[in-house]
């Protein structure tokens, strides 16, 4: 009997001793504090001068957060997207005559793919009455690496709205059925009207 009642104690002692193992020794003071999120910030500028507002592109699980803060716009739809090149220059031409923003080049596209495929295509951008606009989306065709590239790129704001590829099947272009050159790159979204560049 004394024999089994030894055995016992021996067993709890053993089971409380493993529980108490299974704790965390380090204090909270001496844990590793949690990985910070990469993240850039972007100052917009209006193609007629002034502030358009801010952004931000923070690295994600899946891709990447972007977070608009814009002001200053038309009010209603514009179309939203990455661009190529880190250029914002609001007295740039083209052909000939001016073209604010046409420094940052066409969108950022990956494998020559038409509007509404292109890495950089993101959601419209809808401007409230006051010429404001909040938007926070997260896009896992970008990682940060490919926006902050040997050239940077841009994030840009247009005047019009963008179609998001959704042409349809009574659309015209010089007589013939189906979309032209500008609606596949652009999405027929028209002038840039705010620009933010996203450095290397």
């Amino acid at each position: 009997m004394q024999r089994r009642r030894c055995l016992a104690v021996a067993l709890i002692t053993l089971t409380l001793g493993t529980l108490a193992g299974c704790g965390d020794d380090e204090s909270p003071s001496e844990r590793p504090a949690a990985k910070e999120r990469q993240s850039v910030n972007v100052t917009l500028e209006l193609a007629e001068g002034g502030s358009g507002g801010s952004a931000s592109l923070t690295e994600t699980k899946g891709g990447i957060e972007v977070r608009a803060d814009v002001r200053g716009l038309e009010p209603g739809f514009h179309g939203f997207h990455v661009h190529e090149a880190g250029v914002c220059d609001p007295a740039a031409r083209k052909d000939g005559e001016r073209a604010p923003f046409s420094s940052a080049m066409g969108h950022l596209a990956g494998d020559g793919a038409d509007h509404g495929a292109h890495a950089g295509d993101l959601p419209t951008l809808l401007v409230r009455k006051d010429g404001t606009a909040i938007l926070t989306v997260v896009t896992d065709r970008l990682r940060l690496a490919d926006v902050r590239d040997q050239d940077g790129s841009a994030l840009m704001v247009h005047a019009m709205r963008d179609n998001q590829a959704n042409i349809p099947e009574r659309y015209k272009s010089k007589g013939k059925a189906g979309p032209d050159a500008e609606t596949l790159d652009t999405g027929d979204a028209g002038d840039r009207a705010a620009c933010g560049v996203i450095k290397p």
